[in-house]
């Protein structure tokens, strides 16, 4: 069986006092509530520790935002995979749109990235997804087989089944447009598919992939009911315990 995830990605938002708040109310409706889900949040690398601290018995897993492609050195304001294992995060998102769309980020950045998280123990969460301008263009299933290609094919087998993807729709987020369960699906099967032609349908069966396109709660249940969704990489939503627990209770 896939891991069924739900997993909390916070931005930069949150003050100290409001984001220790919300993991403790976190850590309460996990202890309190039965789920069918793993739960995550990738809190501001600043609030990382104090998420261990407060998830010490792993309730939630804890990501970082990003991470670098460097090992070690002089790269300023950045946060290495020896890092994060020595604090115990779970893994860290690479990729994510607004890396890709802010910072340049390509998919060999995020390869290398990748690699290095694999090697320290972490959990990769790799994103991917077109733009407005693709989907209309059609491109979207061959923008999204290259990224999946690069990112991922210079991975062994045993690595690529512990990489979660997280499948963004760049084109439903924020621009008035809106993916239906049915095209999320598609994108869905297609990495599936893309996965399995390399590596063989076993080894693409046990890849979880995430869904990140606006899930919200009265999205959630109907999204992660395709048969190819494993979850979802959530955004505004994980920002208020009332949103977050129903998208996870979408499991239940």
């Amino acid at each position: 069986m896939r891991r069924k995830i739900v997993a909390g990605n916070w931005k930069m938002n949150k003050n100290v006092i409001d984001a220790q708040q919300l993991m403790i109310q976190l850590l309460s409706y996990k202890n309190n509530n039965a789920t069918n889900c793993e739960v995550w949040i990738a809190p501001p690398s600043l609030y990382l520790m104090m998420a261990k601290d407060i998830f010490e018995n792993d309730e939630i897993g804890v990501f970082s935002q990003d991470m670098s492609e460097h090992e070690s050195g002089a790269y300023t304001g950045e946060i290495s995979a020896d890092m994060l294992e020595s604090i115990d995060v779970n893994g860290s998102l690479i990729g994510h749109s607004e890396r890709r769309q802010y910072h340049g980020e390509t998919d060999s950045h995020c390869n290398r990235k990748i690699k290095l998280a694999l090697d320290k123990g972490l959990t990769p969460i790799y994103c991917n997804g077109e733009t407005l301008e693709q989907r209309k263009a059609g491109q979207h299933l061959e923008v999204v087989k290259n990224q999946t290609e690069v990112a991922l094919f210079t991975l062994s087998a045993e690595e690529i089944k512990k990489v979660v993807i997280a499948y963004e729709p760049v084109w439903a987020i924020g621009t008035g447009e809106t993916a239906s369960p049915e095209q999320a699906q598609e994108i869905h099967a297609h990495i599936r598919n893309i996965i399995a032609a390399k590596y063989g349908q076993e080894v693409a069966d046990e890849v979880s992939i995430l869904y990140g396109g606006s899930v919200k709660p009265d999205n959630a249940k109907e999204i992660f009911s395709q048969p190819d969704i494993d979850g979802g990489l959530i955004g505004g939503a994980a920002l208020k315990l009332e949103d977050f627990s129903k998208i996870i209770e979408a499991f239940n």
